[in-house]
């Protein structure tokens, strides 16, 4: 997000941590909306599905953070243990 092209909440956000909260709104700078990395990106959101903790307006470049994700939204097979030991060292 360095790159200056995501909006949070309708200001441009250039770090990358940037923490989001449920109701704030993710968007795309109208300049940025043609880039092909950021179109490539959203192909695949469509194609893969949107979480149920995010809402997406595909055709304005917009999403919107619904609620924070509970564990059962994650279907990824992740293994918190080793996330807490790799921060714990």
């Amino acid at each position: 997000m360095s790159h200056g092209h995501i909006m949070v909440d309708g200001r441009r956000v250039d770090v990358p941590s940037f923490q989001v909260r449920p109701g704030t709104g993710v968007s795309v700078k109208e300049a940025s909306r043609k880039n092909p990395l950021i179109l490539s990106a959203l192909e695949q959101a469509r194609g893969r599905g949107v979480p149920r903790w995010l809402s997406l307006e595909a055709e304005s470049f917009r999403g919107t953070v619904s609620s924070r994700p509970s564990r059962e939204d994650i279907t990824l097979p992740i293994n918190e243990q080793l996330i807490v030991e790799l921060y714990s060292k």
